[in-house]
């Protein structure tokens, strides 16, 4: 298959989303070796999952095809620009390449508009307006001390 090809699978997805009422417009698909390995679309109202997004079920459906928890080797194909969520979904992910086609520029005129998000982002904690609050510090610290001193741990 082709780039081609494998964006319109991804677009389909999106249709046939929308078709279905099962969440907004969105649909991706995952490749490796020059083959779909892995679909996704959204579900975040069928679901009632806010992180339901089509790049990130795409992700968890590809991990688990693979039995790993990274995307190494694979490309992503996303019926539009990813959403902060999903871009930091992909990083985390680690593939050697996304490709998109319409922009978050064209998801924000037809009302999903993340750029209050990336705004958010930028301000200082205290800044932002759902408020973040630190509870418990050093008791958590415990954690990543443990972590750290662990030496059979699976890095990523």
């Amino acid at each position: 298959m082709t780039e081609k090809e494998f964006m319109h699978e991804a677009i389909h997805l999106a249709i046939e989303n929308v078709e279905k009422r099962n969440g907004g417009p969105f649909g991706a698909v995952v490749v490796k070796d020059g083959k779909i390995i892995a679909r996704g679309y959204n579900q975040v109202t069928s679901l009632n999952d806010p992180t339901a997004h089509a790049e990130v079920v795409a992700i968890r459906n590809a991990c688990k095809a693979l039995n790993s928890f990274q995307l190494e080797g694979c490309e992503i194909y996303t019926s539009c620009e990813p959403c902060p969520m999903c871009l930091g979904a992909i990083y985390w992910a680690r593939p050697a390449k996304v490709y998109y086609a319409c922009t978050k520029t064209d998801a924000s005129e037809i009302l999903f508009d993340d750029d209050f998000i990336y705004k958010e982002i930028e301000k200082p904690l205290q800044q932002r307006s759902l408020p973040f609050v630190q509870l418990m510090r050093e008791e958590a610290l415990a954690a990543f001390k443990a972590w750290t001193s662990k030496t059979n741990k699976i890095e990523y």
